[in-house]
């Protein structure tokens, strides 16, 4: 069961190098709506430390538009290729950061996950997860541009929202003597 908010703006980001999705969900009671769905474009960036400037600032200006109060970022999938990963994990760092700045708290998701919470099947296409979303928050054939990056990134927008108001797990033991060595306080 959702909890019902009175209002709420889920940021998600779908980190990239060449091309960084986002997506603005906001949710009011139990009723989530997109805000934004879009694209950061870092193909014409040669530099790679420039496309990381480039992407904090672009994260810092969605921010400043839409004030959320939360992000969902997509982890990276491990890959084979280890340079990649190290300039997808710069990249998704920088989006982080970018939100820490103004105090938004960061919860990332990891794409199993996603597609999980939005389709039922793990192993969900990109074409599967915007079509879920598509239909899930009527969003018109016109809004939806022609890179998946930017459903990815409401996905995992979508994904945290659908966390919202669940129980967290409690914390397990593995005695009574680690129960006791964890909660001090509770024992007299």
């Amino acid at each position: 069961m959702i909890c019902p908010v009175k209002e709420k703006i889920i940021l998600g980001i779908d980190p990239g190098t060449n091309i960084m999705g986002y997506g603005v969900l906001k949710v009011t009671g139990t009723k989530p709506e997109v805000l934004s769905l879009g694209v950061i474009d870092l193909r014409r960036c040669s530099d790679s430390y420039l496309k990381l400037k480039h992407i904090y600032e672009r994260v810092q200006g969605i921010i400043s538009s839409y004030l959320p109060d939360e992000l969902a970022i997509e982890a990276p999938f491990f890959g084979k290729n280890v340079q990649s990963m190290l300039k997808l994990g710069r990249a998704q760092g920088v989006a982080i950061v970018a939100a820490l700045c103004r105090d938004i708290p960061v919860t990332e998701y990891a794409p199993l996950k996603i597609k999980m919470a939005i389709t039922g099947n793990g192993q969900a296409t990109k074409e599967q997860v915007a079509d879920m979303l598509k239909r899930m928050l009527r969003i018109p054939d016109s809004e939806i541009g022609p890179f998946m990056d930017a459903t990815d990134a409401l996905g995992a927008a979508y994904c945290h929202y659908l966390q919202m108001g669940r129980p967290a797990i409690q914390q397990k033991y593995s005695s009574w003597k680690d129960y006791i060595a964890k909660n001090p306080e509770k024992v007299k």
